[in-house]
C-alpha cells in the first residue's frame, strides 16, 4: 500500500507503571483505582507493564514488528505533578529517552497529549468542569511542544474525549466518575476549547507540526425499529460521535446538543474550538445499539445487540462493515486525512500454551476482517493514510483492570516477561506485504 503507515498504540497510564517514582503526581485514574468496586479485582496502574523501566525492550519489540510509527501518550502528572506550575524534569527526561530511542530504531513517534489521566490536583480544583482547565491544558501543550517539538512532528491533542467526558460525567464509566452530572455538557465544551488551545499552542512551538484529535467512532443503531429507538439512536450518535468532531472540524455543534450548550458559550468560543487540523484519528471496536429511555436524564441508553452477531471473547460485537461505513462517513464529513488510531480485539483467555506460544487466532481473524474493511473503504474513496493496532502490549484496561488483553504481545504481569503472540507475527507479515486480507 505504498507509503501507508503501519503502527501500534498504547497509553501512559495503561503501560508505564512507576506511579510513585521520580516525582510523578497522582491522576484521577490513580484515585479511582483506590475506590472500592470501580476496577475489576481491585487492579491498579501502579506497575502495569513497567514500561517506564522497560521502554528499550518495548522499542525492540516494535522494531521487530516493523512498525513505522508508535502512538503513545504523555502522563500529564508525570511532567507536571500538580497539573500546572512546577515542572518535573525527571518526567520529561523519560519521554526524551523514549522519543530518542524510537527515532534511533527508525520508528516515528506520534505523541498524544491526553489519554484520560487528568492530574488529581486539577480535578480537585474542578477539572474539566471549570473554564480554567482550558488554560491549564494550553500551558501543558506549550511545555510539551517546546520540549519535544524538535523531534516529534505528529501530535494528537486528545484521545477519545467522549469517553473522558460523556462516560465519566454522564454514565460513571470512567474517571473521575460523576454519574449523571448536571454539567456534563459544560465539561464537553471545556474539553473542546482545550483542544483548540492545544492546537494553537503546538502551532506556536512546533515547526511543521501535523496535528489532529483521536475520536472513538461507533455507528449507533436503534435496538428496535420504533420511533423511540430511532430517536434515541440519533441523539446517542450526536453525543457520542459528533459532539467533538463537529465543532472541532466544522465549527458548530450538532443541533440536538447546540441549544443545550449555548448557555455555556462565550463570544468567539466556536472559533477557539475550530482550529485548523491536519488529520483526524478514528478508534474503532464495535457498534452501539441504542434504546429509548425517557425516564433517564439523557433519554437514551444502551440496548442489546442482535443475538446472532459474532462476538469477541469479551463479548464485543464484531462488525467490520460498520467500520467501513464509519471510515467513509468521517472522510466525507471532515475532508481530512484519516488515520485508524486504534483497532483491536480483546480476550480474557490469552495465555501461553505448554510450548510458551500464544495462539490468538481469534485476534488475527478480527484484525484481518477490519483491515479488509478499511481497504474496501479506501477503494470507495475514504482518505485513510495509516492504521495503528491496539495494542502493542497487554495492559491495564481501565475498569476491566488486567482481566482483558488486547496486545499483540503477551505480558506476564508477575514477571513482566513479554511474549509476542501469533497475531504479532501476522501483523509483521502484513506490514511487509506478505499478508493480504
Amino acid at each position: 500500500m505504498g507509503d501507508f503507515l503501519w503502527g501500534a498504540a498504547t497509553s501512559s497510564f495503561q503501560i508505564e507503571g512507576a506511579a510513585n517514582e521520580d516525582g510523578r503526581g497522582q491522576s484521577v485514574w490513580d484515585t479511582i483505582c483506590r475506590t472500592k468496586g470501580q476496577v475489576a479485582n481491585g487492579d491498579t496502574g501502579e506497575v502495569a507493564c513497567d514500561h517506564y523501566h522497560r521502554y528499550a525492550e518495548d522499542i525492540g519489540l516494535m522494531k521487530a514488528l516493523g512498525l513505522g510509527a508508535y502512538r503513545f501518550s504523555v502522563s500529564w502528572p508525570r511532567v507536571l505533578p500538580r497539573g500546572r506550575g512546577a515542572i518535573n524534569e525527571k518526567g520529561l527526561d523519560f519521554y526524551d529517552r523514549l522519543i530518542d530511542g524510537l527515532l534511533e530504531a527508525g520508528i516515528e513517534p506520534w505523541l498524544c497529549l491526553y489519554h484520560w489521566d487528568l492530574p488529581q490536583a486539577l480535578d480537585d480544583l474542578g477539572g474539566w468542569l471549570v473554564r480554567d482547565s482550558v488554560g491549564w491544558f494550553g500551558d501543558y501543550a506549550t511545555l510539551l511542544g517546546r520540549r519535544f517539538g524538535d523531534r516529534v512532528k505528529h501530535w494528537a491533542t486528545m484521545n477519545e474525549p467522549n469517553v473522558s467526558t460523556f462516560f465519566a460525567y454522564g454514565f460513571n464509566l470512567a474517571a473521575p466518575g460523576f454519574p449523571n452530572h448536571p454539567n456534563t455538557l459544560l465539561c464537553i465544551h471545556h474539553v473542546n476549547l482545550a483542544h483548540g488551545a492545544a492546537v494553537d499552542a503546538l502551532r506556536s512551538q512546533v515547526h511543521g507540526a501535523q496535528i489532529g484529535c483521536v475520536h472513538n467512532r461507533q455507528p449507533v443503531l436503534p435496538e428496535h425499529d420504533t420511533d423511540g429507538d430511532r430517536a434515541a439512536a440519533a441523539a446517542f450518535d450526536e453525543h457520542w460521535n459528533l459532539a467533538f468532531a463537529d465543532p472541532q472540524n466544522l465549527g458548530y455543534y450538532p443541533p440536538g446538543i447546540g441549544a443545550a450548550i449555548e448557555p455555556y458559550m462565550q463570544a468567539g468560543d466556536l472559533a477557539r474550538i475550530c482550529r485548523p487540523c491536519d488529520w483526524i484519528g478514528v478508534n474503532y471496536y464495535d457498534t452501539i445499539w441504542a434504546r429509548d429511555t425517557p425516564w433517564t436524564n439523557w433519554g437514551f441508553g444502551f440496548g442489546d445487540a442482535p443475538a446472532e452477531l459474532p462476538r469477541t471473547e469479551i463479548g464485543w460485537t464484531i462488525t467490520p462493515d460498520a467500520f467501513r461505513q464509519e471510515l467513509l462517513r468521517v472522510s466525507k464529513s471532515y475532508r481530512l486525512p484519516v488515520y485508524v488510531t486504534e483497532n483491536g480485539c480483546g480476550s480474557d483467555k490469552d495465555a501461553p500454551d505448554g510450548d510458551g506460544r500464544v495462539n490468538d487466532q481469534h485476534r488475527i481473524d478480527y484484525l484481518r476482517q477490519h483491515v479488509a474493511a478499511m481497504r474496501r473503504a479506501m477503494a470507495e474513496g475514504a482518505d485513510v493514510r495509516g492504521y495503528f493496532a491496539w495494542s502493542l502490549l497487554d495492559n491495564f484496561e481501565w475498569g476491566a483492570g488486567y482481566s482483558q488483553r488486547f496486545g499483540l504481545v503477551h505480558v506476564d504481569y508477575q514477571t513482566q516477561k513479554r511474549t509476542p503472540k501469533a497475531s504479532a507475527a501476522w501483523f509483521a507479515r502484513l506490514i511487509k506485504g506478505e499478508e493480504h486480507p
